[in-house]
């Protein structure tokens, strides 16, 4: 009798843990990209949002052979580009659009992107989506480090994906997911495989990222990680506000330092602005959670950042508030390390290490903010975390960078 009760909870557990799955391979080495779509109506399955997925190629200029997918959960259309690390190009809800309007109109092809052009940043000729993989050898400015050039931010962004898979829940709440595969690799130096994936689910206006950095390599190796998270109108406007519990902030640099005390509130476009960045160190609640906030000036519209310090215990705020046309945006970035070249990273204890055949989890769940009730709520978290704890607002840079 015990055996069969023991059986019984194996397989109620294995019901529980195992729920089926409907999957398709989009892209690999032996599947070419072509269009193609599927539907909640097409599986069967009946959520109270209809969903959608497609895939498509663009064509024409630099943006030739690029792969898009869009995941339409009912309520919001996510658009990511395995052709470019799998990032997040866009995501739309009724009609806002979440991400930001770079001067790069096209969706450009690694294949045309030089990184190590313009002396390191090259990756610029193909930036504007709405999240960007920066890592995972290096992230930050362009710059020597042990006699390399280390071009801005990294590779991943730029590097397609060897593998993407589509798996849709057949059970509630239907979770649809979106799989990918990047690999950074390099005789003798460095043999990194990134295991992406998007998650979401009918009727949501979130959507979660889970990557696993693998070192497939026999021997230890620096990393870095930073998520490019950016936004503009009408997320972004003249008195827009940032919020997040935080325990030391400080100037990027000496450009940064005049404006620490106005550091969570953005301006109006301005001419010859260029940048401005500040870097925090965030707290968690006691299991690490923390939420970092953009909100428009009126309070009811913004966009929310969950992720976890154990993970990414820093963040860089990148204030870009040029005029329209040279890409009004901020950046809010959670990382393990903030945007200084890897050279001035270590000292400031900000380049770990993963061992060989070792992994390392990074989480962060995007919600949109469609009204007051949600900002107010969001905010009230951040308070919540940031629990009377003190903030040391640093005036002077962690780093000391050499004039331009």
């Amino acid at each position: 009798m015990k055996t069969i009760v023991s059986l019984l909870g194996l397989i109620s557990t294995l019901m529980i843990t195992n729920a089926p799955a409907w999957d398709r391979v989009l892209l690999d080495t032996y599947t070419a990209p072509q269009s193609w779509e599927i539907s909640s109506q097409d599986l069967g399955l009946k959520p109270a949002k209809p969903f959608s997925v497609r895939m498509r190629t663009l064509h024409g200029g630099r943006q030739e052979g690029v792969c898009i997918v869009d995941i339409d959960t009912g309520a919001m259309k996510i658009s990511v580009v395995p052709t470019r690390g799998m990032n997040v190009l866009e995501a739309v809800a009724g009609n806002v659009r979440i991400g930001w309007k770079s001067p790069v109109s096209e969706v450009v092809n690694p294949a045309f992107i030089e990184l190590n052009g313009r002396g390191g940043l090259g990756w610029l000729e193909g930036f504007n989506e709405m999240v960007v993989r920066c890592g995972y050898e290096w992230v930050g400015h362009p710059g020597m480090d042990k006699g390399v050039l280390l071009p801005l931010h990294g590779l991943a962004a730029n590097i397609p994906a060897s593998k993407v898979v589509l798996s849709i829940d057949e059970d509630p709440p239907y979770t649809i997911r979106l799989k990918g595969e990047l690999k950074e690799q390099a005789f003798k130096l460095v043999n990194f495989v990134i295991a992406t994936e998007l998650s979401t689910e009918p009727g949501a206006i979130h959507f979660s990222i889970h990557d696993t950095l693998n070192n497939e390599g026999d021997y230890p190796k620096e990393y870095e990680a930073l998520y490019h998270s950016n936004f503009g109108p009408p997320l972004l406007d003249p008195g827009a506000g940032f919020s997040a519990p935080v325990q030391q902030v400080s100037p990027f640099n000496e450009r940064a330092v005049g404006e620490v005390a106005d550091w969570q509130k953005y301006r109006e476009p301005t001419r010859d602005y260029d940048e401005t960045v500040f870097n925090v160190v965030p707290y968690g609640d006691e299991n690490g959670e923390t939420l970092a906030v953009l909100h428009n000036a009126t309070g009811d519209l913004g966009v929310s950042l969950g992720f976890n310090i154990q993970q990414l215990p820093v963040f860089s705020l990148w204030k870009n508030t040029d005029t329209l046309g040279q890409g009004y945006v901020t950046g809010l970035e959670p990382g393990t390390s903030w945007a200084y070249n890897r050279s001035y990273q270590r000292a400031l204890n900000r380049v770990p290490t993963i061992g060989p055949k070792e992994q390392r989890h990074f989480d962060i769940t995007y919600t949109f903010l469609a009204d007051r009730s949600a900002v107010d709520s969001a905010l009230q978290q951040v308070k919540k975390i940031q629990h009377d704890r003190p903030t040391e607002v640093r005036n002077t840079p962690l780093v000391e960078l050499p004039k331009d």
